[in-house]
């Protein structure tokens, strides 16, 4: 169920331990070829696929479009919420859910930028209401739920998620392919190795001139439906352990 389709006294009706998925996503850009609202489109259309398979059995807030995208700010048309307002605005999204008798809250992710911020919210949460034990608060990027399309399929040269890159334009060309510009012509960018295990501090700019990282060339739509498909359901056997934990275990 969609939260917006709702009234207040169905949502006040809703049993409190059904997951509430809280989609978050990004607006900001997505090189030469794709859309700035890329990382909202591709959420959206998981969350969808998501709903429509487990539609009696979870309860979906509206996407939160604006992420944490600074650095993406040199180029034109990113939208960004700085770092400690935007997690500041997630804590503000898993209280208003608590307040209303939530307990298992589900922060699913769309855009890397929105990682450090996110698991900070959870946890920060979780301390205030320490008194609890019957809370689930999660957070997760729907790309890093163990589907790996990069690793069991070969028909994929990237194995992990890039930017604007053959995974993302290949969604992109499956759901809304009259947005995709010239991808064919798009140059490799390598990913490279930045002081790896090490976590750099970077923006985009150090890393891409253009604006994506990866190999946009090639992507296809009938790899988008491939990734598109592995995403959603990693998202719905979360939400299948969602809903069979215990309300009390550690495990899941």
């Amino acid at each position: 169920m969609f939260l917006s389709e709702l009234t207040w006294p169905v949502v006040s009706a809703l049993p409190k331990n059904m997951p509430v998925i809280i989609p978050i996503a990004a607006v900001e850009q997505h090189g030469h070829h794709l859309p700035v609202y890329t990382d909202s489109m591709l959420l959206t259309e998981i969350v969808r696929r998501t709903e429509l398979a487990m539609h009696e059995e979870l309860l979906v807030a509206p996407l939160m479009w604006f992420g944490n995208s600074d650095h993406h700010m040199d180029f034109p048309g990113t939208l960004s919420a700085p770092p400690r307002v935007y997690l500041n605005m997630l804590v503000g999204l898993l209280e208003n859910l608590l307040t209303h008798g939530f307990k298992r809250l589900f922060l699913l992710n769309g855009h890397g930028g929105n990682d450090v911020p996110g698991k900070q919210a959870i946890f920060e949460v979780r301390q205030k209401y320490r008194h609890r034990d019957d809370l689930l608060l999660l957070f997760s990027t729907y790309w890093s739920l163990g589907g790996e399309p990069g690793r069991q399929n070969l028909e994929f040269k990237q194995q992990e998620m890039g930017h604007a890159c053959e995974w993302e334009t290949s969604m992109i060309l499956r759901i809304m392919p009259h947005l995709v510009g010239d991808y064919q012509n798009a140059p490799v960018i390598e990913p490279g190795n930045p002081f790896s295990p090490a976590t750099r501090g970077w923006i985009t700019n150090d890393r891409s001139k253009i604006g994506h990282i990866g190999w946009p060339h090639l992507a296809s739509a009938d790899k988008g439906e491939i990734l598109l498909s592995t995403f959603s359901n990693d998202v719905q056997q979360m939400v299948q352990r969602i809903i069979q934990w215990d309300g009390k275990s550690w495990e899941g």
